[in-house]
């Protein structure tokens, strides 16, 4: 089996570490689950645990940025995102500081642990903070890419939402070009455009294959900077003409990316039908991860039914 986006992650920052000698990873007591074993065994002094205090843990990583480190830090999802809010807040986003967010088991990836643990309303709470970058990577090449181009640029503080299971669908099998702040054409087309974010991105891509089967050929793009989303899509939808935009995204349908975009409908008057696929504003199932996502609409399947039923009125 394939590994997931949580070992990816400590398997990434061990190559990273091999070249970043300022760099710092802190983890709120949850290194094995951050994969980062490996990590601290090779690298001990670029790594700290901060124990189960994720607001102190934001405090000493903006110390460490402010003294020059490149810092990680680590946890849950809705523990990093909600918990320690005020202090990414006020330590990261006024302050500026360049420490860089991992948000282990975003959407509906910690299964069985229930709605405690899962990350169903981060990127509302994120997307309000001023001078914060949001990234959801597709799969684990994305991941790697996206890890490289926060260690390697000063763009502020960043929150990395990190979606998916091991063995989920990958999205890209090949090396590719990535840019910051641009959404990635993954397929093009002209009877729908689908956007999604996050490991969801694989099931929008096998959908999208089916229905080109069928003679039905969506344009999907990969948001991969949500911070970015307004800006992109704005300039995208000027030049290209669609009547219908589906969002799809492993989030609360209040405050994600189909929020986002309906912003930027509603802002620029433009005359576009918005459908979304998103978790309902509640508390959802707890359960296996791909009955989870079939059960909220959200595989491959669900998805292509979906399509099919607004393509047919």
């Amino acid at each position: 089996m394939r590994l997931g986006p949580r070992a990816m992650y400590g398997q990434f920052m061990l190559e990273i570490a091999k070249s970043t000698p300022n760099l710092m990873v802190i983890s709120a007591d949850l290194g094995r689950s951050s994969g980062l074993d490996r990590f601290k065994k090779q690298f001990p002094d670029k790594y700290m645990t901060v124990g189960i205090s994720e607001q102190n843990m934001i405090g000493v990583a903006a110390g460490l940025a402010y003294e020059g480190y490149k810092v990680f830090v680590s946890s849950f999802a809705p523990f990093l995102s909600m918990r320690s809010s005020e202090h990414i807040r006020m330590n990261l986003g006024y302050m500026e500081h360049p420490v860089n967010l991992v948000a282990l088991g975003s959407g509906v990836s910690m299964g069985f642990l229930g709605n405690s643990h899962f990350g169903l309303e981060d990127i509302a709470y994120m997307r309000s903070i001023p001078n914060m970058n949001l990234s959801s990577p597709a799969d684990c090449t994305e991941l790697g890419k996206i890890l490289l181009d926060y260690t390697n640029n000063n763009r502020g503080p960043s929150y990395i939402r990190l979606t998916g299971i091991p063995g989920s669908k990958n999205v890209y099998k090949n090396d590719y070009k990535y840019e910051f702040g641009k959404g990635k054409i993954l397929e093009k087309g002209e009877d729908i455009l689908i956007v999604a974010t996050g490991s969801v991105v694989g099931q929008s891509l096998e959908a999208v294959k089916k229905l080109q089967k069928s003679n039905i050929y969506p344009e999907l793009i990969n948001i991969h900077t949500l911070n970015y989303t307004v800006k992109f899509l704005k300039n995208f939808l000027f030049k290209k003409k669609f009547k219908r935009i589906l969002v799809i995204e492993e989030h609360s349908v209040i405050g994600g990316l189909s929020s986002m975009i309906s912003e930027l409908i509603a802002d620029n008057q433009l005359n576009i039908i918005l459908d979304k696929i998103a978790l309902p504003n509640s508390y959802v199932k707890n359960g296996e991860y791909n009955f989870l996502l079939n059960y909220y609409g959200l595989s491959s399947d669900k998805i292509y039914k979906k399509i099919i039923k607004i393509i047919n009125g």
